[in-house]
């Protein structure tokens, strides 16, 4: 599949979540919702390989006096962030009754660069709202089946998918 053909069908499948949001959400408003959930899915993608591991180094460096975990965690997530929360994208699932709360504290486990992306968003807000509107794990459940891994969506291709619905979300 070409670069073109996977940008567009990610981003028609994303558009296709969007469909989940009319009658609560005015179309003006999907990008709201859509834009941080494909940032937050992207994120999760990236880490899933190095989850354990950085879970792992959370509890062996604790009581250990290290002031500043952040470069320990990022060395071993192989990024600039990391996230301690035990839980990711597909175990939010796993709890229907409480996946605001545990969306919200998954969000905080996020070291603090990719948290404040996703707090730029006002994303607190949305899931709130959908999580009113019983949208939430239909939401969740659609991104989670999404790959939106490095080794099958290239940073390149991400950034034109994001693009993509960005101007979907204009028009």
């Amino acid at each position: 599949m070409s670069n073109g053909e996977t940008i567009r069908n990610h981003a028609a499948f994303v558009w296709s979540v969007a469909d989940l949001l009319r009658g609560d959400y005015k179309q003006s408003e999907y990008g709201k919702v859509i834009l941080p959930m494909v940032v937050l899915r992207r994120l999760d993608c990236v880490l899933e390989p190095t989850k354990l591991a950085v879970l792992d180094k959370v509890e062996s460096i604790k009581g250990s006096g290290i002031e500043n975990v952040a470069p320990v965690l990022e060395r071993v997530s192989g990024e600039q962030f990391y996230n301690i929360s035990k839980l990711d994208l597909p175990k939010l699932l796993d709890d229907p009754t409480n996946i605001a709360d545990n969306l919200m504290a998954y969000i905080q486990g996020f070291s603090l660069g990719a948290r404040e992306v996703l707090d730029h968003f006002d994303f607190a807000v949305q899931v709130e709202r959908m999580n009113r509107s019983k949208l939430l794990y239909l939401v969740v459940s659609r991104f989670c089946e999404i790959d939106l891994h490095p080794d099958t969506v290239s940073n390149l291709e991400m950034g034109y998918l994001y693009e993509e619905l960005i101007r979907r979300f204009s028009e």
